[in-house]
């Protein structure tokens, strides 16, 4: 869902609902990772075409940089998921 390309995470943001896996696949020519800058999650080093995911299990906003490259930053939205019909 996310590519990292010529030192750009794209979409650079993101929105998702709470219980989806997001992935970055590297399709840049040199290595980079994914890291949050909470710790909520990281990545190994990513090599040209490697994919890392992670599951969101909880609603709010994670910025992430590649710790590689830190100028190279992106923001997951995640939404809590609605559980019945919305409000009139």
């Amino acid at each position: 869902m996310v590519k990292i390309d010529n030192f750009t995470f794209a979409p650079q943001r993101l929105t998702v609902k709470v219980g989806t896996s997001v992935t970055w696949t590297n399709e840049d020519d040199i290595p980079h990772t994914v890291a949050s800058t909470s710790n909520a999650f990281r990545s190994k080093v990513l090599d040209t075409d490697d994919k890392y995911s992670f599951t969101f299990a909880t609603a709010g906003s994670f910025e992430y940089f590649c710790s590689l490259h830190p100028h190279m930053t992106g923001t997951i939205v995640v939404e809590a998921a609605t559980g019945g019909p919305a409000a009139p």
